[in-house]
């Protein structure tokens, strides 16, 4: 809704509302040609005011919906005080007195008016509420088609945790062989290094030995005599 534009409309109501109930109060002190001519603006301007409560009905029909009543339920008053200027200034061109007045407000004529005003507005209420009862439905048909992207990515996420979790299981799995496959070569290592150790110490002694003997025989074959 623009509320500039209701608000442009209300107030050139106003201003010819103001000018309608002003010619009603001078329609029965003219006569002639200048009664004639008074009733003639007052219908052209009453037809006026008309397609402006037709207008501020259509931009309401945007609006939030508290405002919407609320301004629903005056441009209803804005009718009923339009029909009784009109009802005003036709009791004056019969030429009814204010006694009469009463019962020409009765007349089916005027009935039939304030009918038909009161089932135009039912009908644009009807309206707002079929176009609010569409917009709502499309509401809830993008939120189903939301809800459902979501539920598949949802489930693509959870397959892709699924398959990053086997192959976590799987690389721990060969972190554990790799682990013992570790202490098992540490053991070999250990073990080959107490064997070399071993064969350090007796090639040593096997040296020892032989050199004791070597210069056990150089002394025998040398210096002894």
């Amino acid at each position: 809704m623009s509320s500039e534009e209701f608000e442009k409309l209300h107030e050139q109501y106003r201003a010819v509302y103001e000018e309608l109930s002003h010619a009603s109060g001078q329609a029965g002190r003219c006569f002639g040609e200048e009664r004639k001519r008074l009733i003639r603006n007052f219908n052209e301007q009453f037809e006026e005011a008309n397609e402006m409560l037709e207008g501020m009905e259509e931009e309401l029909r945007q609006a939030p919906h508290s405002f919407r009543n609320q301004m629903v339920t005056k441009i209803r008053g804005y009718r009923r005080d339009l029909g009784k200027l009109q009802r005003d200034i036709k009791s004056t061109d019969l030429g009814l007195g204010p006694r009469n007045q009463a019962e020409y407000k009765h007349t089916p004529y005027n009935e039939k008016d304030e009918e038909q005003a009161q089932l135009k507005s039912q009908r644009g209420l009807l309206l707002q509420g079929t176009e609010s009862l569409n917009r709502a439905s499309q509401s809830i048909e993008r939120s189903q088609k939301v809800a459902i992207e979501t539920d598949h990515i949802g489930a693509e996420i959870i397959g892709d945790l699924e398959q990053q979790r086997d192959q976590l299981v799987r690389t721990k799995d060969r972190l554990v062989h790799t682990g013992e496959d570790l202490s098992r070569s540490r053991k070999i290592l250990r073990s080959m290094s107490r064997k070399i150790v071993t064969n350090k110490l007796l090639l040593s002694f096997i040296i020892i030995v032989e050199l004791g003997i070597l210069g056990g025989v150089v002394y025998l074959k040398f210096f002894r005599k």
